[in-house]
């Protein structure tokens, strides 16, 4: 056993478990936090064996790892006594953390990090790309059911994981700045995308300023809606099983339903170099629109409700600024794996920003 696996297997005793570490392997594609399978066999020397899921935390993108564990925790906790309420099963429908042998939520080591364990969800697998309709729809009534189920709690009391995530003005002033000082001499070469993102500036401030006006309410915000996020039944195809809750806060609903569309309903990939590739699939908008709604069963608000579309147009804007700072940044935040790759995404956004304005009418017409 090399050293790496022997320090895991010291760690995963740590945690609360029922018999011995059989095996500790990488497990996922996620690109932030260090994710492991841990097989545990049954103490009595039996055939029997149960899994779990370690995690090492990215404590450089998340700096405050004890407020995320909160969050985290109190938002689990939360979602299993309603849907043990509903008559659910809270082992399958929600992350279960598992306490360390202490009682605490996670594991800190020495030198080596924040560590956390939860259930190995079975029987139920996620996807990276929308290859079905039937797949989106049923993220989108998992992401809505999530906002249902956590529309009672007090989502004042959540930490900001990542500060002004969604502050779209701030996102905005990021970028300016980013143009003042050219550090990587890129100026001249986005002049189009720069004139494109302040032809828009005055939109980016709606949502906040509905919310600041007590017209949108605070409510807890997933804030990584990806069809990966959603734990798929292997038998059924539902979606049962909202995960990856670092970026949990308080937020509107409107970003989450936004993202999830400037995700799943491109026709194009988010980095896309060919932008006649670009565009809104408005019948996976309309789709998803209908599961969000169909899952949230009546917990958003009337003006939450006709807003839909803007959430979608201002989480993609903010996300092609977002990519055009990092650009001009010098590519320091998002990683790259091929020159000019952070400015092909700012141009896929935009572009399908251009191409919801074209559709405009259509997005918010009601069905």
């Amino acid at each position: 056993m090399g050293k790496e696996q022997e320090t895991l297997f010291q760690i995963a005793a740590q945690f609360d478990l029922e018999g011995t570490v059989h095996t500790i392997t990488p497990y996922g594609s996620g690109h932030i936090n260090d994710t492991y399978l841990v097989v545990m066999r049954e103490k009595t020397g039996g055939s029997g064996t149960k899994r779990y899921i370690l995690q090492r935390m990215n404590t450089s993108v998340f700096t405050k790892p004890s407020e995320l564990m909160e969050n985290i925790s109190g938002v689990t906790k939360h979602l299993k006594n309603k849907i043990r309420m509903e008559g659910g099963d809270p082992k399958r429908e929600t992350l279960s953390l598992i306490e360390t042998k202490r009682g605490e939520n996670c594991f800190v080591a020495e030198d080596l990090g924040y560590y956390r364990m939860y259930d190995f969800i079975e029987g139920a697998v996620s996807y990276d790309v929308v290859k079905r309709p039937e797949d989106f729809y049923e993220s989108a009534v998992a992401f809505g059911r999530f906002q249902y189920l956590l529309s009672d709690y007090p989502a004042e009391t959540l930490h900001e994981t990542i500060p002004d995530f969604h502050n779209t003005v701030k996102r905005y002033q990021d970028l300016e700045a980013a143009i003042a000082a050219d550090v990587a001499g890129r100026k001249t070469c986005v002049e189009p995308e720069i004139a494109f993102a302040r032809e828009r500036k005055a939109e980016l401030g709606e949502l906040l300023d509905l919310q600041r006006a007590g017209k949108l309410p605070l409510r807890v915000t997933h804030n990584d809606t990806k069809l990966n996020n959603i734990m798929m039944d292997e038998k059924t195809g539902r979606g049962i099983c909202v995960i990856d809750l670092d970026t949990v806060m308080p937020g509107l609903s409107l970003y989450d339903f936004g993202d999830s569309i400037r995700y799943g309903a491109n026709t194009g990939a988010e980095d896309e170099v060919d932008l006649t590739r670009v565009s809104l699939d408005l019948s996976l908008y309309r789709l998803y629109k209908k599961g969000y709604l169909e899952g949230s069963r009546g917990s958003l608000g009337a003006l939450e409700k006709k807003l839909l579309p803007v959430g979608a147009k201002l989480m993609t804007l903010e996300c092609g600024i977002r990519f055009l700072t990092d650009y001009l940044n010098g590519d320091i935040y998002f990683k790259i794996h091929r020159k000019k790759q952070n400015l092909d995404r700012c141009r896929s956004q935009f572009a399908l920003v251009a191409d919801m304005e074209k559709k405009w009418d259509a997005m918010c017409k009601e069905d």
